[in-house]
Protein backbone atom coordinates (compact mmCIF):
# COMPACT_ATOMS: atom_id res chain seq x y z
CA UNK A 1 0.00 0.00 0.00
CA UNK A 2 1.54 3.59 -0.48
CA UNK A 3 0.46 6.93 0.37
CA UNK A 4 -1.09 9.49 -2.05
CA UNK A 5 -0.81 13.30 -1.50
CA UNK A 6 -3.36 15.13 -2.42
CA UNK A 7 -4.87 18.79 -1.68
CA UNK A 8 -7.19 19.68 1.37
CA UNK A 9 -10.21 21.92 1.20
CA UNK A 10 -8.35 24.20 2.90
CA UNK A 11 -5.55 23.62 -0.12
CA UNK A 12 -8.54 24.38 -2.60
CA UNK A 13 -10.31 27.50 -0.35
CA UNK A 14 -6.49 28.93 -1.02
CA UNK A 15 -6.17 28.29 -4.34
CA UNK A 16 -10.12 29.33 -5.06
CA UNK A 17 -9.61 32.32 -3.58
CA UNK A 18 -6.20 33.67 -5.41
CA UNK A 19 -8.48 32.84 -9.00
CA UNK A 20 -10.94 34.78 -7.45
CA UNK A 21 -9.10 37.84 -6.62
CA UNK A 22 -7.37 37.59 -10.58
CA UNK A 23 -10.71 37.30 -11.69
CA UNK A 24 -11.74 40.50 -10.00
CA UNK A 25 -8.61 41.72 -11.39
CA UNK A 26 -9.71 41.13 -14.80
CA UNK A 27 -13.23 42.54 -13.93
CA UNK A 28 -14.29 39.09 -15.77
CA UNK A 29 -16.66 37.22 -13.22
CA UNK A 30 -15.63 32.90 -13.37
CA UNK A 31 -16.12 29.67 -12.17
CA UNK A 32 -13.35 28.19 -10.97
CA UNK A 33 -12.87 24.03 -9.61
CA UNK A 34 -10.67 22.18 -7.78
CA UNK A 35 -10.42 18.79 -7.51
CA UNK A 36 -8.24 16.57 -5.80
CA UNK A 37 -5.28 13.81 -6.91
CA UNK A 38 -8.07 11.49 -7.69
CA UNK A 39 -9.80 13.99 -10.09
CA UNK A 40 -12.79 14.39 -7.88
CA UNK A 41 -14.02 17.50 -7.35
CA UNK A 42 -12.93 19.34 -4.02
CA UNK A 43 -14.11 22.64 -4.44
CA UNK A 44 -15.87 24.89 -6.99
CA UNK A 45 -17.44 28.38 -7.33
CA UNK A 46 -19.24 30.00 -9.30
CA UNK A 47 -18.80 34.04 -8.89
CA UNK A 48 -21.88 36.59 -9.55
CA UNK A 49 -22.13 37.13 -12.73
CA UNK A 50 -19.96 34.21 -14.54
CA UNK A 51 -21.58 31.82 -17.61
CA UNK A 52 -24.73 29.01 -15.78
CA UNK A 53 -22.55 26.87 -19.02
CA UNK A 54 -18.78 27.27 -17.85
CA UNK A 55 -19.87 25.67 -14.34
CA UNK A 56 -19.12 22.13 -16.09
CA UNK A 57 -16.29 23.30 -18.30
CA UNK A 58 -14.29 24.45 -15.51
CA UNK A 59 -14.90 21.15 -13.40
CA UNK A 60 -14.01 19.59 -16.27
CA UNK A 61 -10.93 21.68 -17.18
CA UNK A 62 -9.62 20.85 -14.08
CA UNK A 63 -10.55 16.83 -14.32
CA UNK A 64 -8.47 17.26 -17.81
CA UNK A 65 -5.59 18.66 -16.05
CA UNK A 66 -5.37 15.95 -13.43
CA UNK A 67 -6.21 13.27 -15.59
CA UNK A 68 -3.52 13.61 -17.59
CA UNK A 69 -1.18 15.80 -15.25
CA UNK A 70 -0.86 18.52 -18.65
CA UNK A 71 -2.22 22.02 -18.51
CA UNK A 72 -5.22 21.87 -20.89
CA UNK A 73 -3.87 24.50 -23.30
CA UNK A 74 -0.91 22.02 -24.09
CA UNK A 75 -3.07 19.19 -24.21
CA UNK A 76 -5.26 21.15 -26.55
CA UNK A 77 -1.95 21.63 -28.83
CA UNK A 78 -1.34 18.40 -29.00
CA UNK A 79 -4.83 17.60 -29.91
CA UNK A 80 -5.11 19.22 -33.11
CA UNK A 81 -5.41 17.08 -36.80
CA UNK A 82 -2.41 15.32 -36.81
CA UNK A 83 -1.42 15.65 -33.01
CA UNK A 84 -0.76 12.56 -30.97
CA UNK A 85 -4.11 13.39 -29.10
CA UNK A 86 -6.04 14.25 -31.72
CA UNK A 87 -9.59 13.48 -31.11
CA UNK A 88 -9.28 12.71 -27.19
CA UNK A 89 -11.59 15.39 -26.50
CA UNK A 90 -13.60 12.68 -27.16
CA UNK A 91 -12.88 10.30 -24.69
CA UNK A 92 -13.26 10.00 -20.55
CA UNK A 93 -16.94 10.32 -22.16
CA UNK A 94 -16.39 13.62 -23.44
CA UNK A 95 -15.11 15.15 -19.77
CA UNK A 96 -11.75 16.45 -21.57
CA UNK A 97 -11.73 19.67 -21.99
CA UNK A 98 -8.72 20.96 -24.38
CA UNK A 99 -8.51 24.72 -24.40
CA UNK A 100 -6.65 27.09 -22.07
CA UNK A 101 -7.65 27.38 -18.10
CA UNK A 102 -6.73 23.57 -16.41
CA UNK A 103 -3.29 23.73 -14.58
CA UNK A 104 -2.28 20.65 -12.37
CA UNK A 105 -1.74 21.87 -8.89
CA UNK A 106 1.67 20.74 -7.75
CA UNK A 107 3.46 19.49 -4.29
CA UNK A 108 7.47 19.81 -5.51
CA UNK A 109 7.10 17.06 -8.28
CA UNK A 110 4.12 15.29 -7.50
CA UNK A 111 0.43 16.65 -8.65
CA UNK A 112 -1.61 16.43 -6.12
CA UNK A 113 -4.59 17.68 -8.21
CA UNK A 114 -5.71 20.19 -10.40
CA UNK A 115 -7.34 23.59 -11.06
CA UNK A 116 -9.83 24.43 -13.68
CA UNK A 117 -11.28 27.75 -14.91
CA UNK A 118 -13.98 28.83 -17.24
CA UNK A 119 -16.02 32.50 -17.68
CA UNK A 120 -13.41 34.85 -20.13
CA UNK A 121 -11.44 34.25 -22.80
CA UNK A 122 -8.58 31.72 -22.95
CA UNK A 123 -6.09 34.13 -22.41
CA UNK A 124 -8.16 35.51 -19.23
CA UNK A 125 -8.90 31.66 -18.11
CA UNK A 126 -5.20 31.19 -18.37
CA UNK A 127 -4.10 33.64 -16.13
CA UNK A 128 -6.93 32.96 -13.60
CA UNK A 129 -6.09 28.95 -13.84
CA UNK A 130 -1.83 30.11 -13.44
CA UNK A 131 -2.41 32.61 -10.33
CA UNK A 132 -4.42 30.13 -8.84
CA UNK A 133 -2.49 27.34 -9.08
CA UNK A 134 0.67 29.23 -7.83
CA UNK A 135 -1.53 29.71 -4.39
CA UNK A 136 -0.71 26.01 -3.71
Amino acid sequence: MRTIETVTLEDARRVIAAGEQEAANQGQPMNIAVVDAGGVLVAHIRQDGAWIGSVDVAINKAYSARAFDVATAGLGENAQPGGQFFGIQDSNHGRVMIFAGGEPLMSGDTVVGAVGVSGGTGEQDQAVASAAAAAL
